[in-house]
């Protein structure tokens, strides 16, 4: 199995490659094209400069060619690579390059013959002829023999050398630039990603404050490195609640199993008797220990994902007063006042599930208000959701706690007992009900002032 840094080296060289190859070839083939328009071009130039030239080699006085001109200008056109015959207007051979000079010519069209055909040029020679005026009177016709559609002479030839050659330097350049370009790369990418996976190894062995230093400049790498650091500092957390709930279940069960334990041993040994009054004892330690399996095993409902809910629509302010109805006892033994504030609200709801947080919030409300306190709950909506919160003038709960109290097991008040503060269960049970209801519970509180627990809930099922 290969390492991502030589899979990424060979990828980007191997892509790097290709668009440079590719590049080049299809830059060779512009620059042949657009060369071989320019000689075709420059050829036709050529041949009209010929004509043009030869036309005025003729004395309209003396009806007859200047030869001598004529002569150096078929010369020149020779060593151009054209060979030509010129006629007078009776079409008699008044010059014939290859009559004056049959080697040359021969030695002229074997060169650009064998030049054309390493080219890979499947031309040939090829003869046109032109007509040639004077003031408006034909004198005669130009002959003119090259090798078409083109050719190229040693000078053209040499260009292309160069220009291939440098192509060839950009193309091996490139090629290194592009191998150092993608290794660094390469090396750049894979290191965050490595130290990620073995940090990922750490945290997996339980090794929960290793962290990775954001800073590859590398968006996506970054925020790898930061979903890390938060994994860990989740699962450290998780972690923590874990041993700590191990901690208060065991609390939670040793309480009443020792004193049911203390009890039954001494009636057993006769140092009591097994009276109505101890027996009742022992009986309520026992509801106790059923109290607790039953709200843990309702948590575990709660946060089931075959948790079922049975919606309808219901009005908030409606379910809110019938369920503080019922607790109007309890308010008064414990001399709080009570009240209720907001408007009817229609939300789509499971109406025994809400029920129970409503409760839950009330209870926790009464149990953390001293006597004479206030307790007040305010219905209220916005577009989407709609919202209960519960507000009491009770002992409050630290700042840094207030994280913590949707856990299980956890009680704010460390001093109060299991009969006055509760398992710590009602909360943990409010936030599952509201999360499957697609809502979010917040607290809010300040230590002796009270707390606020703001419950939102969507007006419409998703």
């Amino acid at each position: 199995m290969k390492s991502l840094r030589k899979q990424l080296s060979l990828s980007i060289f191997l892509i790097l490659f290709l668009t440079v190859f590719l590049t080049g070839i299809l830059s060779n083939w512009l620059i042949n094209r657009e060369f071989e328009k320019y000689i075709i071009q420059l050829g036709e130039e050529r041949r009209e400069n010929i004509v043009e030239e030869l036309s005025k080699q003729y004395d309209g006085l003396k009806r007859d060619w200047k030869k001598d001109y004529v002569h150096a200008i078929g010369m020149n056109a020779l060593y151009d690579g054209y060979i030509i015959k010129l006629y007078d207007a009776g079409n008699h051979v008044v010059w014939d390059a290859e009559n004056h000079d049959m080697s040359l010519c021969g030695q002229i069209m074997d060169e650009i013959s064998l030049r054309m055909e390493e080219r890979g040029s499947k031309g040939g020679f090829v003869d046109n002829v032109y007509e040639l005026n004077q003031n408006g009177k034909r004198t005669g016709s130009l002959s003119i023999k090259y090798y078409g559609p083109f050719f190229m002479n040693e000078a053209d030839f040499d260009f292309i050398n160069v220009m291939n050659q440098v192509l060839i330097f950009i193309g091996v350049l490139s090629g290194i630039c592009s191998v150092i370009a993608g290794c660094l790369l390469a090396r750049r990418i894979s290191r965050p990603v490595t130290k990620t996976a073995y940090i990922a190894k750490q945290i997996s062995e339980g090794n929960y404050n290793i962290r990775f230093e954001p800073g590859t400049r590398i968006k996506e790498l970054d925020d790898l490195a930061e979903a890390i650091n938060q994994l860990s500092d989740g699962l450290g957390k998780q972690e923590n609640l874990r041993k700590r709930l191990t901690a208060d279940v065991a609390h939670e069960l040793r309480t009443p199993l020792t004193s049911l334990s203390s009890h039954l041993e001494a009636m057993m040994e006769g140092l009591w008797e097994p009276t109505q009054e101890r027996l009742g004892s022992c009986f309520e330690e026992v509801k106790r220990l059923g109290t607790l399996v039953a709200d843990l095993e309702q948590l575990a409902r709660m946060e089931s994902e075959n948790l079922v809910l049975r919606k309808s629509k219901e009005d908030l302010l409606n379910l809110v007063k019938i369920v503080s109805e019922t607790m109007n006892g309890e308010l008064l033994k414990r001399n709080l006042s009570f009240s209720l504030e907001g408007t009817p609200i229609s939300v789509e709801i499971d109406k025994d599930r809400i029920s129970q947080v409503i409760a839950n919030l009330l209870s926790n409300a009464m149990k953390y208000t001293p006597e004479g306190g206030s307790i007040k709950v305010v219905v209220t909506e916005t577009p989407k959701d709609g919202v209960i919160k519960v507000i009491d003038n009770g002992i409050g709960i630290p700042e840094r706690e207030l994280p913590l109290i949707f856990e299980r097991f956890y009680r704010s008040d460390k001093s109060r007992d299991r009969k006055t503060g509760g398992a710590g269960i009602g909360l943990a049970i409010v936030k599952s009900i509201v999360t499957a209801h697609g809502g979010r519970v917040v607290a809010e509180s300040t230590v002796e002032q009270g707390s606020c627990f703001t419950v939102s809930i969507p007006k419409d099922s998703k």
